[in-house]
């Protein structure tokens, strides 16, 4: 009788579990609103929220078999694809918190099912500690490796890692109508808004 009980009770607080994981709502479903004011921080969070509403619908809805497309032998899958950006996206992250991208210690790497909200979750985290800023030649772009560190302005983040994101953001949405799941034709990127 008690190990029923126990299996019940396990039961119960495993679907709560679960009903709230379900519940969570990422970042970037709709653009935030935009700052009052143009500064150099706030346009380039802006930037940031730009890819974190694209990588948003680029990912949204995508199936198992999706993941495996890739366009050729030699290409990458839309899991590689978003495995490359979720790494474009700690950089970003990490420049905006002022910490070296470390690569003497072996990164976690999430799993497919974690990769897309870890993904976004630190765009927006990274949105807004550079938006919090006042002044981007903080947030250089550090590398540490086993010979030293190597540090770049803050420009190199933005034809970098930032358009480097897009750019493969662009890349799912290419895929995953390739492989037979277009992107939602009612998101605007524009307005930053799904249309009704």
């Amino acid at each position: 009788m008690k190990s029923y009980l126990s299996s019940i009770v396990l039961l119960l607080i495993v679907t709560a579990n679960a009903q709230e994981n379900m519940k969570k709502e990422l970042p970037y479903a709709s653009i935030p609103d935009a700052p009052s004011e143009y500064t150099a921080t706030t346009v380039t969070s802006r930037m940031i929220d730009g890819l974190g509403f694209r990588y948003y619908w680029a990912t949204e809805g995508l199936t198992a078999e999706n993941l495996k497309y890739k366009p050729s032998p030699k290409g990458r899958t839309i899991a590689e694809t978003m495995q490359h950006i979720h790494g474009l996206v700690l950089v970003i992250l990490n420049s905006a918190k002022k910490v070296p991208n470390d690569r003497t210690i072996e990164r976690e790497q999430p799993t497919l099912g974690e990769l897309r909200e870890r993904t976004l979750t630190n765009l927006k985290l990274a949105s807004e500690l550079i938006k919090a800023s006042d002044d981007l030649s903080e947030h250089k772009v550090i590398f540490k490796n086993q010979k030293g560190t190597t540090e770049y302005p803050f420009w190199n983040q933005i034809n970098g890692p930032i358009e480097d994101a897009v750019w493969h953001t662009g890349q799912i949405v290419l895929m995953r109508r390739a492989a037979g799941n277009p992107f939602n034709s009612k998101v605007s990127v524009f307005n930053g808004r799904v249309r009704e």
